[in-house]
């Protein structure tokens, strides 16, 4: 239950308490704001609450690169650490703040709107799932800042003849328990990581189990011929460096200029290497595009034991199109027909904020839908207002913690933004750059992989701050970790600290938009 507001302290409104809400509630409640946190489900932790994790969901990153710099997963979890221990130990991190105090659970925000007069946010939020006029509640805040993800609504496609389908359709994110598939003919749609994990889970629980993919993509080992843990390849600088960023700066020029031969050599022999291990050819899984794709739109890691399983015929696996549903089966493209009696879908997700106003759209969105946000968190001419947590990262809880610090400064009147048209200018040439590096494949706008330590440096250098020369260059062979930016976190918590105070109102509008 959110505490009793305090009119001597600037009010925040953050949306969703995942891993971006609840670190930017800790940041600014040091700061001298008061948050209140709205999150629809039952339980904190976003994408990690039980009530959207699948079976055999791990986390991506080794254990160090997915916590944050000022508090570190327990020693006693796992290299990957499984969904159970992610929302553990985000529970324990809101508790150890006293996050959880300023928190309204079950809470589904309705609507936003900016009062212009009084400069402030009016909110209008329900008990979630109901629909009674009396239950919704409204406040008033300084701010908003909204944190409900891009993993916000499952994207669960329409499928021909799925009117007269007899089983089950769900999202991955659906599928939160393993015994739904039992003894059932399950067919996994996807090829991504949530794809893979949940087929992998339900072997030798369903009848069968047949993964439908329409396009393959490079998957990556945790440990390169189960030696070299993947982190010290993806998660450094070097790693990041391999990729052509929007602008190429320092060694970057010589790894896509006269170094290009040797980073095109490190790539080729890195794909190489991949498909040996994982026997791509052997099986007929190998992708026809060369590795760096991945840089498109994420890294998948290999579900422990996948490709195992499909190799002893565990596991079905078909490169098809869907091209119809029967009452009790799937028939495909490649003239193969698959009974079905449970598809889970692990096609994506909508990013969707439908708390805002179709007016207050216009302006957060193009009118293709991509979310227009400076450095990924502002949007232009909208005072007040930020997003955290608004891109795919591969350190979530890094880019949202740097993120929380950047919008302090910014509601403290202590970032500058450039005049609006040179943020829209820039907000152009990023989406343009996307669309292009992607293939359309951008998240509406949202994806930063691989380039989240570029976006930090980007941050960071807005807020003055950064690494020692020493740091920086160990990032460069060493994976990024939590650790490395809490001597970062701990000066500009103090930096800020100092400016906000005495402050008990915040800025004048127009210092937050920019204008």
């Amino acid at each position: 239950m959110a505490s009793t507001s305090d009119p001597t302290r600037p009010t925040v409104a953050i949306i969703g308490a995942g891993i971006a809400g609840l670190c930017t509630a800790r940041v600014l409640g040091k700061l001298g704001f008061e948050p209140t946190l709205y999150e629809k489900e039952a339980e904190l932790g976003g994408v990690w609450a039980a009530s959207r994790r699948y079976p055999g969901l791990t986390t991506q990153n080794p254990r160090t690169t997915y916590e944050f710099s000022d508090f570190p997963m327990p020693r006693d979890y796992p290299e990957w650490p499984s969904g159970t221990q992610v929302q553990a130990y985000l529970e324990q991190y809101a508790q150890h703040f006293g996050i959880t105090e300023n928190l309204e659970l079950n809470a589904e925000v309705r609507s936003l709107e900016y009062d212009t007069e009084r400069k402030r946010w009016n909110i209008a939020w329900a008990p979630s799932g109901s629909d009674q006029e009396a239950a919704v509640h409204e406040r008033t805040f300084d701010y908003v800042v909204v944190c409900n993800g891009i993993f916000s609504v499952p994207m669960i496609p329409r499928f021909p003849g799925d009117e007269r389908f007899a089983g089950q359709i769900i999202h991955t994110s659906e599928f939160n328990d393993v015994e739904a598939a039992r003894d059932r003919n399950v067919v996994i749609i996807g090829y991504g990581k949530s794809a893979c994990d949940a087929a992998n889970a339900t072997v030798g629980i369903s009848r069968k189990t047949t993964v439908v993919a329409r396009s393959l993509i490079w998957k990556i080992p945790k440990k390169i011929y189960n030696i070299l843990n993947f982190k010290y390849l993806f998660l450094t600088r070097l790693g990041e460096g391999l990729f052509p960023y929007i602008r190429i700066r320092g060694f970057e020029k010589f790894l896509h200029g006269p170094g290009k031969p040797v980073r095109n050599f490190a790539m080729n022999s890195v794909e190489a290497t991949v498909a040996k291990q994982l026997q791509l050819e052997r099986i007929g899984l190998r992708p026809n595009k060369p590795l760096e794709s991945i840089a498109r739109s994420t890294v998948s890691l290999v579900t422990d034991g996948f490709y195992e399983k499909i190799q002893s015929g565990e596991l079905g696996f078909e490169k098809a199109e869907i091209k119809n549903l029967t009452e009790d089966a799937m028939e495909l493209s490649n003239g193969k027909t698959v009974p079905a009696d449970l598809i889970v879908c692990g096609t994506g997700w909508n990013q969707t904020t439908p708390f805002f106003s179709a007016e207050q759209m216009k302006k957060i969105t193009d009118e293709r839908g991509n979310y227009r946000l400076y450095r990924s968190m502002v949007p232009v001419g909208v005072p007040q207002l930020a997003f955290n947590g608004y891109n795919s990262s591969f350190f979530s809880q890094l880019n949202a913690e740097i993120g929380a610090y950047w919008i302090a400064a910014l509601f403290l009147g202590q970032i500058e933004l450039p005049a609006e048209d040179e943020m829209n200018r820039r907000i152009d040439q990023r989406l343009a750059w996307m669309e292009a590096r992607t293939d359309g494949k951008h998240s509406k706008g949202t994806n930063i992989i691989p380039f989240s330590i570029h976006q930090m440096d980007e941050l960071l250098a807005d807020l003055d701050a950064g690494f020692n020369p020493v740091s920086r260059l160990s990032q460069w062979l060493m994976p990024v970790t939590g650790s490395n930016y809490r001597g970062v976190t701990r000066k500009l918590m103090k930096k800020l600290q100092t400016l906000s105070g005495g402050r008990t109102q915040p800025p004048a509008a127009e210092t937050v938009q920019g204008a």
